[in-house]
């Protein structure tokens, strides 16, 4: 999944994929309790980056403007934006509340994501871990069945036209089985990486492509000193910027930048690691007066969007989804079943937890076919 941890960057440990807990009201709520995992409610202080200026309040409440609304139009975020009255200046700060949500604001439906969220449950509060969400998962999930992992093992093929199922491997090796759970990225589907032989019904793979997921990158950078604030909205380059020492035991300064959609895609068209890092410095530069360049020691960049395996940061709601959440998700013939962030159908996609219930679902309904 898009988890992931280093122990050597700063002297605490940081989440190279999913490292905020949305909610306690959820399966790995249960975990965290059980277990005695340490989370830290998520109280950073917020700044926005508009008109050239850091500011810590806005003229325009963006939240209740720019807020889901399931009876607006199948519009996006943007459109939807500027009905509202929020001008150009106000661009990169719908950035970032549509990144949240997985996308560009130009891409992704403030109908159809207002009408998933209605379903979802698991609380409105973010938490940081003291470790990482990696070792939730590792230690107390993973651990459990890792004798039967089976890694660097790419399924090409899936033939599911005889009562037993046979997997093709990248290596040309078969696997067989008498029911699969299929769990890649939606990204993965859409680009018919697997065979599935028969194929797959026209109307699910239509559901696929109606889904959502756009570029996504975190960029870490250690600072000698802390100059910025706990958030920091609105930067044309990266519209959110987060301290990541937020919830740790550690004294290293380190902010995140959280880069979605567009900005993702501008990052990733520069080639290298140091051009991305040097036009984010650029931009932290010009918001604190030339501190961050300053003030730099290191970075680390995250790129999800060229990770072969997923291509992108999590599924979001496109214009004209409408359910294809569901059709994605259904079983086929009893043999073939779908889990994974993107099949979550209860509000709670994007999520670790919501991938993670996906996982019982289709557990449960493998054994009840």
């Amino acid at each position: 999944g898009r988890l992931g941890k280093r122990t050597d960057f700063a002297d605490y440990p940081i989440d190279l994929g999913a490292q905020w807990l949305h909610g306690r009201n959820s399966i790995l709520g249960d975990l965290i309790d059980e277990t005695g995992t340490k989370v830290k409610l998520d109280e950073s202080n917020a700044a926005f980056w508009f008109n050239n200026q850091i500011m810590t309040t806005l003229p325009k409440d963006l939240e209740s403007l720019v807020a889901p609304n399931e009876d607006a139009s199948d519009i996006s975020f943007w459109e939807y934006a500027q009905q509202q009255g929020l001008g150009n200046e106000y661009r990169y700060l719908v950035e970032q509340l549509a990144g949240d949500f997985g996308a560009d604001a130009s891409e992704i439906s403030i109908k159809w994501t207002a009408v998933e969220e209605e379903d979802w449950n698991s609380g409105d509060d973010d938490f940081k871990f003291e470790a990482t969400f990696f070792d939730l998962i590792d230690q107390h999930i993973t651990e459990k069945v890792r004798d039967s992992i089976v890694l660097n093992t790419i399924v090409s093929k899936i033939d599911y036209g005889n009562d037993i199922i046979q997997i093709t491997d990248s290596m040309g090796n078969d696997h067989l089985a008498d029911k699969v759970i299929v769990t890649v990225p939606i990204t993965v589907l859409q680009d018919g990486d697997i065979d599935f032989v028969p194929p797959l019904p026209a109307a699910k793979v239509d559901a696929f492509n109606k889904i959502g997921m756009g570029a996504g990158m975190k960029v870490f950078m250690k600072f000698s000193s802390k100059f910025y604030d706990g958030n920091i909205g609105g930067g044309e380059i990266c519209a959110a910027y987060a301290d990541e020492s937020e919830g740790k035991v550690g004294s290293d300064h380190v902010l995140l930048a959280f880069v979605m959609g567009k900005q993702a895609e501008y990052l990733t068209s520069l080639g290298s690691d140091a051009a991305i890092t040097s036009a984010l410095l650029g931009e932290l530069d010009n918001m604190y007066g030339g501190q961050a360049s300053a003030a730099f020691i290191d970075a680390h960049v995250e790129n999800w969007t060229t990770n072969p395996f997923v291509r992108g940061a999590y599924s979001f709601s496109k214009i004209g989804i409408g359910n294809a959440r569901h059709t994605a998700a259904e079983a086929v013939e009893g043999k073939l079943f779908f889990a994974g962030e993107a099949m979550n159908t209860n509000g709670h996609h994007q999520t670790v937890h919501g991938a993670i219930e996906t996982g019982y679902r289709e557990v449960i309904n493998l054994l009840k076919s």
